[in-house]
């Protein structure tokens, strides 16, 4: 495909980085000269300097020919205007960068008014995120499919599990859970576990199963499944807004520390059910003063991932349930996870996601498509639910007889409202739809499951 990205930021680096890895003809554009000759250096892609909201600009970017136009600036409106124009003078898809509070409820007007593809509001997508590991703090990550019937959980088994020393093969015998173990971190190595696989405490498990089975199955190992009943928020930025308003409904009691006065205003109008303090969330003595020990979950969103890996480590060591932590710079990933931080956050990986689950499926159009899209693990892992369609190939044939690809695993079937965890004899049906977890990246197609 042929994809012009407007705006060379943390998210245009990103996903020039990868589409052009996924062997997409890319073209750049950006205001700023040193960032256009970084992306078009490091990933090998064409760079324009200029205006993408241009139309001389967009031609001489070859929009007549492009397939995808992706505006991701820092400004919602020329992001917009960007997509107008391509819309008018290329007849392409297009995806805009939309993050004002302002436009969340008329994100479906615009997008059908303006004839856009997609509309993606970062920090919205990491607020919902956020709020579903405070409903289920000893999660991780959590990961959803099927339009929220069937999840994907990361979790830590503790020292003296009973997890530890067990086979997977033994666990539904065991346990009488319906979930499936997809991953297993366990230090720098990922495996796809077979049914040999021996679990030890430390791993890091990834599971499958609808939320009511996920439940079910962490009250058999003893893990506390219930959603916290407070939350502190360090920082009052668009993320904490949007989180305040997610966890306010929940029963869940927000408490909010920033250090801008007239933000703390504008916050203490919107959220008039929140606590909204001016101070800095970084001052020891605040924290402690407000009671930081009696809050059940502490969510460090300031606008420094410095100050927000601190803050989170002090918490982590105060408060009873959960720390999570935002990070927007995608460098030192390796640093990061040796610092055994509770669950991490990266609004820049949330947008890139669903447009490479956009681009893919956009580029498939035999047997399948994609719903899903999840990088996992430091991209390092892929979750995706394909829908399967009556054009598919390997309907009706049972699992056992399809030639998988090694370190790839069939994680659920979802099928009329049903999620299946599924066996050897099970088969695929067209209308359902179907999660695999992989380190084989770049799937496009369920087709490409199968070996050569």
């Amino acid at each position: 495909m042929q994809i012009i990205i407007v705006g060379c930021g943390k998210v245009g680096c990103v996903l020039a980085k990868q589409l052009s890895k996924e062997k997409h003809n890319i073209t750049v554009i950006d205001t700023e000269y040193n960032l256009v000759h970084t992306v078009s250096n490091s990933f090998d892609v064409m760079g324009i300097v200029g205006n993408g909201a241009s139309n001389s600009v967009q031609s001489e970017a070859d929009i007549e020919h492009t397939d995808l136009f992706i505006a991701v600036t820092g400004s919602d409106e020329l992001n917009l205007l960007c997509c107008v124009i391509a819309k008018k003078a290329g007849n392409c898809s297009t995806i805009a960068r939309v993050r004002n509070p302002v436009y969340i409820t008329e994100t479906d007007f615009i997008r059908q008014e303006l004839g856009l593809s997609m509309i993606i509001n970062p920090e919205f997508a990491a607020a919902s995120e956020m709020a579903r590991l405070l409903r289920f703090p000893r999660a991780i990550e959590i990961d959803t499919f099927a339009k929220g019937r069937v999840e994907m959980l990361r979790f830590k088994v503790p020292p003296h599990s009973q997890l530890h020393n067990m086979a997977l093969k033994d666990c539904p015998s065991l346990l009488k859970s319906e979930v499936l173990i997809c991953a297993v971190e366990r230090k720098e190595n990922i495996y796809i576990p077979s049914g040999t696989f021996i679990i030890q405490e430390g791993d890091i498990l990834s599971i499958i199963a609808t939320p009511r089975n996920s439940s079910d199955f962490f009250r058999k190992i003893h893990l506390e499944t219930n959603q916290v009943k407070s939350a502190m928020i360090a920082g009052g930025g668009e993320i904490s807004y949007y989180l305040a308003k997610l966890l306010i409904p929940m029963g869940i009691e927000v408490k909010i520390i920033e250090i801008n006065k007239k933000r703390c205003n504008e916050l203490s109008e919107l959220l008039p059910e929140a606590t909204i303090l001016h101070g800095d969330a970084s001052d020891e003595s605040l924290l402690l003063e407000e009671h930081i020990e009696l809050s059940e979950s502490f969510v460090a969103l300031t606008d420094i991932d410095e100050e927000n890996i601190i803050l989170s480590l002090y918490a982590k060591g105060k408060v009873k349930s959960k720390v999570v932590t935002k990070i927007n710079h995608l460098n030192f990933d390796g640093l990061i996870h040796t610092l055994d931080l509770d669950s991490i956050i990266y609004p820049k990986h949330i947008t890139t996601e669903s447009i490479i689950q956009y681009v893919r499926a956009k580029n498939n159009s035999i047997g399948s498509n994609i719903e899903t899209l999840y990088k996992l693990m430091d991209d390092r892992v892929e979750a995706l639910e394909f829908a399967i369609n009556d054009t598919t190939r390997i309907t009706g044939i049972p699992l056992s007889q399809l030639n998988l690809k090694p370190n790839l695993l069939i994680g659920c079937i979802h099928r009329l409202g049903k999620a299946i965890i599924p066996g050897g004899q099970d088969v695929f049906q067209s209308g359902d739809t179907v999660i695999v977890v992989t380190t084989n990246t770049g799937l496009q197609d369920v087709h490409d499951i199968l070996q050569n």
